[in-house]
């Protein structure tokens, strides 16, 4: 009889083990999402895909522990196995945007570095053709599709980024764009964690999208078409001044009900409110290009709002101690100490053909009085031409050759009050060669539009940015520092701690007083991702 009821209690155990063991992996199963065979070639956002058997190589080759293989696995069966960060044409905009994420984590680890290095030769690569039988490619991608998976481990508070809204960070298909922001709106958490309560820049924007979807859904507002300016005059009378006002109304830049046909105060103010959201000057006064702003379809400003909040997924959660932002299509620098503003200032970047890169990196080297070391591509077209025409090209340009290379001089320009870099440049070694610097061309930050350079960035007050970096250390008073920028003679200062650098492209976020702001879409970022992105 004890036999019996020992041979009965061991068998209770054993079934009971196996029951829990099999909850467990059917608890795990449903951890990884099933494939979505419905995303094909036709409607993918990028049009790579990977063989299945591709990922399973690069988890055993690498002996990924299997809390993240499972992610992986399931991150690429929401995708069908599309690409996430290469499309035939090169690195995805996400690709880019993480990357500057991750090089803000201080990863040093070697394999990061490498990490970093072939990134920085893809994006340096203006000529890039991916194709899906390129391994090293493939490799990229998955180790790229790894460290998203840890970096939301270890940086997003537990809930706030769930597994399958992760696999949704980067886009997967082409979708209807109203369809796309009602899931992103009326989405609901039984634990009420969502990733927008992270991440304040992405939920102001979001707010904005349920305000833009409901214009859209309502029809919209009233196409301004063909306008004679002259009709916009303060107290003149004209049915057009109607449908501005309706126009205006719709956006919120007119605050209150306004139905008269009179070009009046309200209407002056409410496109002065229009302008400086659009960053226009704020007189008041009509130009085709502010009349084609106001043209633009709600249902574009949309798809405009939901490319942005995707590119805001790739900002460090809160940041701490210093940190500085460059908005290209806005044309401006922030200095942020943490949450907090420290200060702004008006920018140029570089005009089409020359784009400023978009990519992260540390400031560690301020340099007094620099000498500009002109880089071959303008040698070959602007000053070989100009030597060739005039003999005293060099010497009045203050410039010199230091050597030969490639069949071209090397030239450089000597420390002045006309050296094209100014009296200072901020540097954060890239494989771009971009960098912040003065300039003597103080007349471009007085235009809407500042695209001039050949890809770095011109500073309206580079020596108000010195005295800011360089305020904690007691050798460099602001007094030194102005010595040293105008003292012709270049000099080198290392910071004390490194401030990290992000060169970003927003066309529309939610300014400190709560405003949307909108901006031209300058390199074509925009319409590439909408053509990927959704359906026409």
């Amino acid at each position: 009889m004890k036999k019996l009821i020992t041979l009965l209690v061991i068998t209770t155990i054993f079934c009971s083990c196996n029951t829990n063991h099999e909850k467990k992996e059917k608890k795990e199963e449903k951890k990884i999402s099933s494939r979505d065979y419905s995303i094909t070639k036709n409607n993918s956002y990028n049009d790579l895909f990977l063989d299945s058997g591709d990922v399973v190589k690069y988890i055993a080759d690498n002996a990924i522990p299997d809390s993240i293989s499972r992610r992986i696995t399931s991150f690429y069966n929401a995708r069908n196995y599309e690409y996430a960060w290469f499309s035939s044409d090169g690195l995805s905009e996400q690709a880019m945007g993480f990357s500057s994420l991750l090089n803000f984590t201080g990863d040093t680890t070697s394999k990061q570095k490498k990490l970093e290095s072939e990134m920085d030769d893809l994006m340096a690569d203006t000529n890039l053709q991916v194709s899906e039988k390129d391994k090293s490619i493939r490799n990229i991608e998955m180790l790229l599709t790894q460290k998203l998976i840890e970096y939301s481990l270890s940086n997003f508070e537990k809930g706030y980024v769930k597994r399958k809204e992760l696999e949704r960070f980067i886009p997967y298909k082409k979708q209807d764009p109203i369809q796309l922001a009602d899931s992103l709106i009326n989405k609901k958490h039984k634990d009420d964690k969502y990733f927008s309560d992270i991440n304040v820049p992405y939920k102001l924007l979001s707010g904005e999208l349920t305000k833009y979807v409901d214009i859209a859904k309502n029809g919209g507002w009233p196409a301004l078409g063909d306008i004679h300016t002259k009709d916009f005059k303060m107290n003149k009378t004209s049915p057009s001044v109607l449908v501005m006002k309706k126009i205006l109304m719709t956006t919120g830049d007119i605050p209150s009900i306004d139905t008269t046909e009179i070009f009046d105060s309200s209407l002056e103010n409410g496109i002065k409110n229009f302008q400086k959201r659009f960053g226009f000057t704020p007189d008041g006064k009509l130009n085709n290009k502010l009349i084609a702003e106001m043209n633009v379809p709600a249902i574009d400003r949309v798809k405009q709002i939901l490319i942005n909040m995707n590119r805001m997924r790739w900002l460090p959660q809160e940041p701490e101690g210093r940190l500085i932002e460059v908005n290209i299509p806005a044309f401006i620098l922030h200095v942020f100490n943490g949450k907090d503003t420290v200060f702004s200032m008006p920018v140029v970047v570089g005009k089409e053909g020359h784009n400023t890169t978009l990519f992260s990196d540390l400031m560690t080297t301020i340099v007094f009085s620099p000498y500009w070391n002109v880089p071959p591509s303008i040698v070959k077209k602007e000053i070989v031409p100009g030597m060739d025409s005039d003999e005293n090209y060099l010497a009045d340009h203050n410039m010199e050759i230091t050597g030969q290379q490639g069949g071209l001089p090397v030239v450089r320009q000597k420390p002045g009050p006309e050296n094209s870099l100014g009296k200072v440049k901020f540097l954060f070694p890239n494989s771009f060669n971009i960098y912040l610097h003065d300039t003597p061309a103080k007349g471009l930050f007085n235009k809407d539009v500042r695209a001039y350079s050949h890809g770095c960035i011109r500073l309206a007050d580079a020596e108000k940015l010195a005295d800011y970096l360089l305020q904690n250390n007691d050798h460099w008073t602001p007094e030194k520092i102005s010595a040293a920028m105008n003292s012709g003679n270049e000099q080198d200062v290392e910071l004390k701690e490194p401030v990290p650098v992000f060169i970003t492209y927003y066309t529309a976020w939610v300014d400190q007083n709560g405003q949307l702001n909108f901006r031209n879409d300058l390199y074509g970022h925009d319409q590439n991702v909408a053509e990927k992105m959704f359906t026409k």
